[in-house]
């Protein structure tokens, strides 16, 4: 909760689960969010779905609406290039942060797997480390991370990152 390691290291955490249990994964952190909002932890959850977040950058852009009739006409390939200029990892850090961070928030992102392929986690990691830098940041990972790489339903390559810990 302090955030701080012996080697002043990021306060990353990934929370890796089988797939197979993503209901139980959205279950387990529902359940933890509604506990903190009782306030009698010593934490507050601070949640983000990666699509949810998605969403709001595209209705903001004024481009949600659009989006299948665009798919429809040009294709998807020619469609998920489009949104990857539009919602960068940049984007989305910004759309996740909030102020301020108080004494005992955990930002816990989920939906990793629902923005697969326009974001990828290991990116979207190196543009959070400025803005959360000083509360812990957990992921609901549908897959494994090695302490060096990720993958994404046990079967993705999602890219190298080594500043995060496994909590499980």
């Amino acid at each position: 909760m302090e955030n701080k390691g012996i080697g002043n290291e990021i306060g990353f955490f990934t929370f890796c689960y089988d797939p197979v249990l993503e209901m139980q994964a959205r279950t387990f952190f529902a359940a933890l969010e509604r506990e903190s909002e009782a306030g009698d932890k010593p934490y507050r959850i601070v949640s983000r779905n990666l699509y949810d977040v998605f969403l709001n950058i595209c209705e903001k852009r004024r481009i949600l609406k659009a989006i299948p009739v665009q798919e429809a006409k040009h294709g998807t390939a020619s469609q998920l290039k489009q949104l990857s200029k539009i919602c960068t990892p940049a984007a989305f850090a910004e759309a996740i942060d909030y102020e301020p961070h108080e004494r005992g928030d955990v930002l816990v992102l989920t939906g990793v797997g629902e923005v697969y392929p326009f974001l990828r986690i290991h990116t979207l990691l190196d543009n959070l480390h400025v803005r959360f830098s000083d509360i812990p940041v957990v992921i609901a990972y549908p897959g494994s991370y090695t302490g060096h790489s990720f993958s994404l339903f046990n079967s993705l390559s999602d890219g190298n990152y080594y500043r995060a810990f496994d909590l499980v």
